[in-house]
């Protein structure tokens, strides 16, 4: 269920990201405040999407070095739809504590970067991440042309009306309609909008950015990463002490989660997912680690400038240890 749902609010955030096509580097061009505020902006939006943008304009001269790393600061990746899934009120919390957090860590980074003689990668030729400039994504004439519709578009419109009849009928998913538990609400309404994205999209849009995009690279990492989380964390409760492990080696656990969230990958970050969303780590072991990773949105930038993206990653880990410490040695 919380593929699902992550599966869904992607399609939705990809959605609305293509909507803005070309309006973003009309509103990050200016000056470094506005440059921090959009980098640190599109970090803490969910997913990785957010954070390839900021890559983009970067290696284009856009962003300054101190706007790449707010917003890689900003950025905890594909974990944030899960959060949103697991603990949706503490998570938007959280995300706006890490926009805030990137435009302070984003100020701080250039007048270090400044001190230091850091020149930033700029006017590099990057490669297409993903295409957002053709302007046909959306037809919503699709419906004429029912019959001659892809498999792709037949499977995705079968799976979600399958999973609102399945939720409708109580035989799976969230069941409560009450306000205060709302997931039933939320799913189903999120179930209906990609139905309609679904029906109304484009063949491009579906193949290129759901298909390829979303259902290729990035939903099955999360449910293998996502189960094996729940799976270490169920069998560490049964079988292995780790509550009292966690408790008592606390900073530690702090700690590690910073270096793991070096790792450029969207995954690693879950096993502190799950172990806040049972209560086991307090805020700020998940917030360091926040800080620290930032899913898939460094490796564009591996493959263009290593030294850039050895830096980003060591002052995004200076960040979160300062921060982590500074939140945990006031008890939270």
């Amino acid at each position: 269920m919380i593929t699902i749902f992550v599966f869904v609010m992607m399609i939705l955030v990809d959605y609305l990201n293509v909507l803005t096509k070309g309006k973003m580097e009309k509103v990050v061009k200016g000056g470094r405040l506005r440059q921090y505020f959009t980098a640190s902006f599109l970090g803490s939006t969910p997913g990785c999407l957010g954070s390839f943008m900021n890559v983009s304009f970067y290696v284009h001269g856009l962003l300054s070095f101190g706007a790449i790393v707010g917003g890689m600061i900003a950025t905890s990746g594909d974990e944030s739809f899960v959060m949103l899934t697991l603990f949706p009120g503490k998570a938007v919390l959280l995300f706006i504590l890490l926009f805030f957090l990137g435009i302070a860590g984003a100020l701080i980074s250039d007048k270090i970067a400044s001190q230091l003689n850091i020149v930033p990668c700029s006017e590099c030729d990057l490669q297409k991440i993903h295409d957002t400039t053709k302007r046909h994504y959306f037809y919503p004439s699709s419906l004429k042309r029912f019959p001659e519709l892809s498999p792709a578009r037949y499977g995705l419109i079968s799976f979600f009306i399958l999973l609102i009849l399945l939720n409708l009928s109580g035989l799976w998913g969230p069941q409560s309609w009450s306000i205060d538990e709302p997931e039933r609400i939320i799913f189903l309404s999120l179930s209906s909008i990609a139905l309609f994205i679904s029906v109304t999209v484009s063949k491009h849009y579906l193949e290129e950015h759901v298909w390829s995009h979303i259902i290729r690279k990035h939903i099955w990492r999360v449910f293998l990463w996502t189960f094996f989380a729940l799976l270490f964390i169920n069998l560490g409760l049964q079988h292995w002490n780790l509550e009292n492990f966690v408790r008592s080696n606390m900073g530690w656990v702090l700690v590690i989660s910073a270096l793991i969230g070096m790792i450029p990958e969207s995954g690693p970050h879950m096993v502190f997912v799950m172990m806040y969303a049972d209560g086991l780590i307090p805020f700020s072991v998940i917030l360091t680690s926040s800080i620290v990773q930032d899913g898939h949105g460094m490796l564009p930038l591996l493959s263009y400038t290593l030294r850039d993206s050895l830096l980003i990653k060591i002052f995004n880990l200076f960040f979160g240890l300062v921060v982590g410490f500074i939140l945990f040695s006031l008890g939270i």
